[in-house]
């Protein structure tokens, strides 16, 4: 007796879940579209004054499709790196520079013209003289006399070299209270 009264009500909620899903897949087959006073357009599963039925038995699935564009002469541009190039202005290859205090000033320029970011540093004899800096004109103080080689580099933020002058010989000169002249005795 149990288990025919399991069974009776097994089917009967099968039954009720078929009928439902019915129910359910039937309410959902028609969709009602309007537009209201304002012209704008309103879909809805109920019909409403002036709606008429919108037949969805074409897909209704939506299709993206990407297209992938030709590459044109902007984007070959682009994806070319660009090559930075850097030299010394000032001072000149080879040049005596006469200082007291060992100060002189360094003019690089660079091209193109360096996006924001990136620095320029000075390097006397492969040693980094200062900070890099956003500016192509070094101030150089205290150096000792004698033959020197000067390089601009172009770097990064993270110290990455984009490119770098070639070697600027310079001779820095300095009197020396050793080398006084003495005056000659007349005799």
């Amino acid at each position: 007796m149990r288990s025919t009264l399991m069974t009776s009500l097994m089917t009967s909620l099968i039954i009720s879940l078929i009928l439902s899903s019915m129910a359910i897949s039937n309410s959902h087959a028609t969709v009602y579209r309007w537009v209201d006073e304002n012209g704008k357009v309103h879909y809805s599963d109920e019909p409403k004054e002036n709606a008429e039925a919108v037949d969805l038995s074409a897909n209704t699935q939506n299709n993206i499709s990407v297209s992938i564009p030709t590459e044109t002469e902007v984007m070959k541009k682009s994806a070319e790196p660009i090559t930075y190039r850097v030299r010394i202005v000032n001072p000149t290859q080879e040049e005596t520079i006469r200082n007291n205090q060992g100060n002189f000033t360094v003019v690089a320029s660079a091209a193109p013209e360096l996006p924001k970011g990136y620095l320029l540093a000075l390097y006397i004899d492969d040693i980094l003289y200062g900070q890099p800096q956003p500016s192509a004109i070094f101030n150089v103080t205290e150096v000792n006399r004698g033959e020197h080689n000067l390089v601009v580099k172009i770097l990064t933020q993270n110290g990455k070299v984009l490119a770098s002058s070639s070697a600027r010989k310079i001779f820095l000169h300095q009197a020396s209270i050793l080398n006084k002249t003495r005056p000659t005795p007349r005799t």
